[in-house]
């Protein structure tokens, strides 16, 4: 719970000050994209860049909190079960890891099919991505620095000092190490894969767009999300499997 708590009071200091970088740059684009405002005088074509950027954004940094919320409960389930057995503390790790993915590449999906079919340009699709893009460096680059700053920090004062163990539940610096594996490699990691998700898609609408076949584009990606979660409810593992030999 403690580690829950902290990572989620970490995002929301890491996500106040994004949002202000979010806003500045969302100026910037008003002013320049697609074409300098003063030149065009299409108001509604910036504000509609703007508009795309911010969505890529928010959904970016909802892909984090979702990865938080699930991965904190997931990993409590799992050591839980795992005293009682391998193939249900498996289950419980594998499916949390898998909503995640699936929520986070969903999120993709639809907000790059809800902005092609209400504005049917391809170019706001690339102003998502670049949100996406933007938030997921610096959660991925700052969630990093800061798990690895705490897990010196807890190996210098418990196991060099105090002689105590790694990851000791009596070294308080431990809590923090482990919020920072969950900002970085969770959230961040989230925010990363839906960067990667919307990066995919435009550069395929970039081909499929020419070829008048985007509706075959959204089809095909979304089979292959309902394979994947197909993937996910039929792995399974026996009394004297191993999560290797299942997974694959």
């Amino acid at each position: 719970m403690l580690i829950r708590k902290g990572s989620f009071t970490f995002l929301k200091k890491e996500y106040t000050v994004l949002s202000i970088f979010a806003l500045i740059v969302s100026f910037f684009i008003f002013l320049f994209f697609p074409s300098p405002i003063w030149q065009s005088g299409d108001i509604l074509g910036n504000l509609s860049m703007v508009f795309a950027y911010l969505l890529g954004s928010i959904l970016s940094a909802l892909a984090g909190v979702i990865g938080i919320s699930i991965a904190t409960i997931a990993n409590r389930k799992t050591a839980v079960m795992a005293k009682e057995s391998l193939p249900k503390a498996f289950m419980a790790g594998f499916r949390g890891g898998g909503v995640m993915g699936m929520a986070v590449v969903g999120t993709a999906l639809l907000g790059a099919a809800v902005l092609y079919l209400i504005f049917e340009d391809p170019t706001l699709v690339l102003a998502f991505s670049f949100g996406a893009s933007s938030l997921a460096l610096f959660a991925k680059a700052g969630g990093g620095i800061f798990t690895k700053t705490a897990d010196i920090a807890a190996d210098l004062t418990g196991k060099v000092e105090l002689g105590i163990p790694e990851d000791d539940p009596r070294n308080p610096a431990v809590i923090a190490d482990n919020v920072g594996d969950n900002v970085g490699d969770v959230a961040g990691m989230g925010a990363d894969l839906f960067d990667s998700i919307i990066a995919s898609i435009a550069a395929a609408m970039v081909l499929a767009i020419p070829l008048g076949e985007i509706q075959m584009l959204f089809a095909f990606i979304s089979i292959g999300l309902f394979a994947s979660i197909l993937g996910v409810f039929c792995t399974r593992i026996g009394k004297k499997g191993t999560p290797r030999k299942s997974i694959k």
